[in-house]
């Protein structure tokens, strides 16, 4: 088997694809659910009626090949409709029509039912002032022997160019259903990639925001953009489980996965280790930034406290003279003295410009 190419590649592809070969025009009414349906044999597209049922009895008829069928966001009877045309687990159908299901992988008596979740990033202007950096949608798939059934939740995870670019290499397509799993799931991978780069530089702004002299980033800023981090470390982390056991070489799903298609799983799961361990990393880093702009509140609050307290020391020497000489006794020093009250205002003077120099000097104030 020739290696599988790479998403990465997509692009320049299907640009020179189209060029060369315009598409072509459907003979059916499309319906808004079932984006495609289409019948493969030896990896080559067959003139089919736009059909589930007529592409998978032609399929199995022939004894040979698979059937691809791609839905976006069907209701309940779309997939009691698959279900009795593919022999759908309703557990799985359930989990398909509800969506917000987290990755994983699980096998029923004739199909693996695998969920991924997709990723976008969400442009904005600045990580300080973003709401939603991150939008997440999910691709779920039943993977039979002879058949495949993707479905959509969202509006970033379009599979439309991955099928054209498969159809363009029947010979990869003629591995299997199991090759149009793998090609899912590097795509989204890669998309992941994608993904990190971008918040990456999110995150270095923030830092520098943070440690900047007149920062203005607030605890409230950093927890936002962190809580992007943990949305997007909760679509990639829980794919890892999945992605092993497909690529394990005693693996109980052989009847699915063909060893030849197996090992390019553990390429995806590589790719799949890189983004994890940035995000872990990228989450650590916001964990510290919120330390350090806790510590450095603490560290302003404890500056404030001790100027007041500076101030209420410098502020009790007056208040104790005018204290002492407020209670009115008959006999008391000075009260008769000429130059009684311009003494006492000048001791009070000079012991608070005393207070004030020696705790200047110790840094209070």
């Amino acid at each position: 088997m020739k290696a599988l190419p790479s998403i990465r590649s997509i692009g320049k592809i299907l640009q020179s694809d189209r060029r060369a070969t315009p598409s072509k025009p459907l003979s059916w009414d499309p319906d808004p659910v079932v984006i495609d349906c289409a019948g493969y044999i030896d990896g080559t597209r067959l003139d089919l009626p736009h059909d589930p049922e007529i592409a998978l009895a032609t399929v199995r008829e022939q004894g040979r090949g698979f059937v691809w069928v791609g839905l976006h966001e069907p209701s309940a009877e779309n997939m009691e409709e698959m279900a009795r045309i593919f022999g759908l687990h309703e557990l799985a159908v359930e989990d398909a029509v509800v969506a917000h299901q987290r990755p994983k992988m699980e096998r029923y008596e004739n199909h693996l039912f695998f969920v991924i979740k997709t990723v976008k990033y969400e442009e904005h202007e600045s990580s300080r002032t973003a709401i939603e950096i991150v939008s997440t949608g999910e691709i779920m798939v039943f993977l039979g022997v002879d058949f495949i059934i993707t479905v959509r939740h969202g509006q970033h995870s379009g599979l439309g160019d991955l099928r054209h670019l498969l159809e363009g290499r029947p010979d990869h397509l003629a591995s299997g259903p199991a090759v149009v799993l793998h090609q899912i799931t590097d795509m989204v991978v890669d998309r992941y990639l994608d993904v990190v780069d971008l918040v990456e530089d999110d995150v270095d702004d923030m830092e520098t925001a943070v440690f900047s002299v007149d920062s203005g980033v607030g605890i409230e800023q950093i927890y936002l953009l962190k809580r992007e981090i943990l949305e997007l470390r909760r679509a990639v982390t829980p794919l890892a489980i999945p992605l092993r056991r497909l690529s394990e070489i005693n693996s109980p799903h052989t009847t699915f996965v063909p060893a030849k298609v197996r090992e390019y799983f553990r390429d995806v799961e590589d790719h799949l280790t890189q983004v994890s361990e940035r995000i872990a990393t990228y989450d650590e880093i916001l964990t510290t930034l919120v330390n350090a702009s806790l510590a450095e509140i603490a560290t302003r609050q404890n500056n404030d406290m001790r100027k007041i307290s500076a101030w209420a020391a410098i502020a009790l020497v007056p208040t104790a003279i005018a204290g002492i000489y407020g209670m009115n006794f008959d006999y008391m020093p000075e009260l008769s003295w000429h130059f009684g009250y311009p003494m006492v205002i000048a001791v009070i003077v000079g012991v608070c410009l005393l207070l004030h120099r020696g705790l200047r000097k110790r840094g209070w104030l």
